[in-house]
C-alpha cells in the first residue's frame, strides 16, 4: 500500500483509457501519471497497458490490478461514507435503500426530510441486490419479507403492507369476475417470474392456480402492476396503490397471510447518530399516515 498513489493513478488509466483524461481527474500533470505508470510497471516487472495511438488498453496483468485496485477505490469510498454519517449534525449525504416498488411511498418522506433539514442530500438506491451496510453502502434500509438476521444490524419495524387480489374492468368485462378462488378456473393471472419468491401473496398465487394460467409474468413490481391495468389478467396489487384506482376491480380483498412486513434495518455504528435518528423519525410519523397499512 505504500505505492497506493502509483496504484490509483493506473486505476484511473484504466478507467478513462488516456493519461490526460487520468491526470484531469486526479487533478496532476500528465507527466505524473506517466512517471506512475512506468514506475509500477518496473516494480512489478510487467507491462499493466499497451501504448497506442487512441490511449492506453490494460494487458491481463493490468486488469488482475486493477480488479483488485477497484475494491479498495469502493471500499475507501465506503469508510468515507460511514465516516460523514457519524457526524452530529444534521447534514451531508443520506443514503438510504428499498426496492423500487416502494418508491411512490418513500419518495415523498424523503422530500419533506429535505425541507426540515434542507443542507441533508438524498441518495436513494433501488436495486434487487441488499446493499451492505457494514460496509457503509448505506444509511438506512427499508426491506420487505423475512427478517435481516446480520448480527451488527438494528432491526425495526415500520409497517405491514396489505395486498389484494386486483383486475382491471377491461378484464372483468372480457372474462367475467370470479366471486371466490374456487372460480378462478378459466382465468388469467399476473404472477412474478421468480418459482422462489419472498412475497407471501405470489407464493399463495403460484400454489392455487394451475401453472398455465400465469400467462404474465415479470420480475419488477412496477411492470406486474401495469399488466394487471392493462387487463393481461388478475394480479396483486398493493391495496395502498390500488384503491385509488377507478379502473381496478377488486376480485379478493386482503387477508393477514398476504401482508408484506416492511422493516427499517440501520448498522449499529450509524442507528444513534443525529441524522439516522431524525429519519428514522421522521420515517415513521410518515408511515402511520399510509393508508391500508397496519
Amino acid at each position: 500500500m505504500e505505492n497506493w498513489d502509483e496504484i490509483r493513478t493506473a486505476f484511473q488509466v484504466a478507467r478513462l483509457g488516456t493519461v490526460s483524461g487520468a491526470a484531469e481527474v486526479l487533478g496532476v500533470h500528465h507527466a505524473t501519471v506517466i512517471r506512475h505508470i512506468d514506475a509500477l510497471e518496473r516494480r512489478l516487472g510487467a507491462k499493466l497497458f499497451q501504448r497506442h495511438a487512441r490511449g492506453y488498453t490494460p494487458t491481463e496483468s493490468g486488469r488482475d490490478l486493477l480488479a483488485v485496485a477497484q475494491t479498495t477505490e469502493e471500499q475507501f469510498a465506503h469508510l468515507v461514507s460511514r465516516i460523514k454519517g457519524q457526524g452530529e449534525t444534521v447534514a451531508g449525504e443520506l443514503v438510504v435503500t428499498s426496492i423500487a416498488g416502494l418508491a411512490d411511498l418513500l419518495t415523498p418522506v424523503m422530500v419533506s426530510f429535505q425541507e426540515k433539514f434542507p443542507e441533508v442530500r438524498v441518495r436513494f438506491l433501488t436495486d434487487m441486490r441488499v446493499f451492505r451496510l457494514d460496509y457503509g453502502e448505506a444509511h438506512v434500509a427499508i426491506r420487505a419479507g423475512s427478517a435481516p438476521e446480520e448480527p451488527d444490524n438494528v432491526v425495526q419495524p415500520l409497517t405491514r403492507m396489505q395486498a389484494g387480489l386486483y383486475a382491471s374492468r377491461s378484464y372483468v368485462e372480457r372474462y367475467g369476475r370470479p366471486a371466490s378462488e374456487a372460480e378462478f378456473a378459466g382465468h388469467r393471472f399476473v404472477c412474478t417470474d421468480a418459482e422462489v419468491t419472498r412475497a407471501p401473496f405470489h407464493r399463495w398465487l403460484r400454489a392455487t392456480v394451475q401453472p398455465d394460467q400465469i400467462t404474465y409474468a415479470a420480475t419488477e413490481v412496477a411492470a406486474l402492476e401495469q399488466a394487471v391495468r392493462q387487463g393481461a389478467g388478475i394480479g396483486f396489487m398493493m391495496s395502498i396503490r390500488a384503491m385509488e384506482d377507478p379502473d381496478l376491480v377488486e376480485i379478493l380483498p386482503p387477508r393477514p397471510e398476504w401482508e408484506s412486513q416492511l422493516r427499517i434495518v440501520t448498522h449499529v455504528d450509524l442507528h444513534r447518530t443525529r441524522k439516522v435518528q431524525a429519519f428514522l423519525v421522521h420515517l415513521k410519523d410518515a408511515a402511520k399516515e399510509w393508508k391500508s397499512c397496519v
